[in-house]
């Protein structure tokens, strides 16, 4: 291993118990959020004192209301992550500078995963005024960060990468466990949709992208090999998957289809109180393995494994090797041969994984605070 850059980590110690807000950085989906909730809770311990804020998208924000950690939530669609062709007034930026000012941040920490930058983040916060920010990246970027850590190999989980940029400026890692807090009322409004009457799969057919969905037509499959093996099938999803979610639960009958009735912290509680989770690489995933419920996680070959693989909780990772991966596609541009999985065989890993489950009390005894 060579000798690192000289302008890596040149900043002085930070005084982190000395602080008193802290702004954080994680403009992405809400898996992605989800995920850095270890590094939430080693800063949390780290600067005990300090107001914990979060800045995220529209698509991620609302996983800050599982996360006990974070204060408040500044929610933005971030220009530097507009994937599309869409234009991005340079005023949106401008308007962002002036909300993270005003939020009077003495720090800032950038998450990112291996293919993102955090210097346009960096560089607008310095603009904003925060005296310390800290990211991590494989080239330099000047002064954007004024505590810039070399990234580690891209095949790092994600978890891990973000534990890593803390360890190297002094914040000591509390575990890589994800974790979730479901509020009570969470909880009321998820039975009141579901009752209580026995233990249930749910499945999650939707992804933020067509290149990460299993098909819907082999979802209804499984759900009714699910259901031929005594488990009540429950099938959610936003409104706009309400196609899809419709799709996948077929005929079975007294399937609960739940298109756009659950907010995210309700989704949370069906998640805790489900026996398993059948589900694409999507936040779905990722609740199941912060709350503790076994999954089965239908994994196109749009990422890496490694990144993303669901731990500290009994899960099924299914995928089909393929030349072209990981091609980070939206679209797939052959026939998604990466998820040809037979349903029969996602099916049997369910129920194999829904009997080693824990035993429960009530279908909502798994809804707990972290630990």
């Amino acid at each position: 291993m060579g000798m690192e850059h000289p302008a890596a980590l040149a900043g002085p110690p930070i005084g982190w118990r000395d602080l008193d807000r802290v702004l954080v950085v994680r403009p992405d989906n809400l898996g992605d959020v989800l995920m850095a909730g270890p590094a939430l809770r080693a800063l949390r311990h780290a600067a005990p004192g300090a107001r914990l804020d979060l800045l995220a998208a529209p698509a991620g924000a609302a996983a800050a209301l599982l996360l006990p950690e974070i204060d408040a939530v500044l929610t933005c669609s971030v220009s530097w992550q507009e994937a599309g062709s869409r234009d991005v007034p340079v005023a949106a930026d401008l308007d962002l500078v002036d909300r993270i000012g005003h939020g009077g941040y003495q720090a800032v920490v950038i998450l990112t995963s291996f293919s993102q930058s955090p210097w346009p983040a960096g560089y607008l916060c310095r603009l904003a005024g925060v005296p310390v920010r800290v990211g991590m990246s494989k080239e330099f970027g000047g002064a954007g960060l004024t505590h810039w850590v070399p990234s580690p190999p891209d095949e790092l989980h994600q978890v891990d990468r973000s534990l890593h940029l803390l360890e190297r400026v002094a914040v000591p890692p509390f575990g890589g466990r994800l974790h979730a807090r479901v509020p009570p009322g969470a909880v009321r409004a998820a039975r009141v949709l579901l009752g209580d009457r026995g233990p249930y799969a749910l499945i999650l057919p939707g992804a933020s992208c067509p290149a990460r969905r299993y098909p819907a037509g082999r979802f209804a499959r499984v759900a009714g090999r699910l259901a031929s093996s005594g488990l009540r099938v429950v099938v959610a999803g936003t409104a706009k998957e309400a196609p899809v979610v419709a799709e996948a639960a077929g005929d079975v009958p007294g399937a609960v289809i739940l298109a756009g009735e659950l907010d995210v912290p309700a989704l949370a509680a069906t998640v805790a109180g489900a026996r398993v989770v059948v589900c694409n690489n999507s936040g779905g995933a990722h609740l199941a393995a912060a709350l503790g419920t076994p999954v089965v996680v239908l994994f196109a070959g749009t990422e890496q494994v490694g990144q993303y693989l669901p731990r500290f909780v009994p899960a099924s990772v299914l995928t089909v090797p393929t030349g072209c991966a990981p091609c980070r596609q939206f679209t797939c541009p052959y026939a998604l041969e990466c998820l040809d999985l037979p349903p029969e065989r996602v099916a049997a890993e369910a129920v194999r994984l829904a009997a080693r489950g824990p035993v429960r009390t009530s279908a909502w005894s798994s809804v707990r605070e972290p630990g």
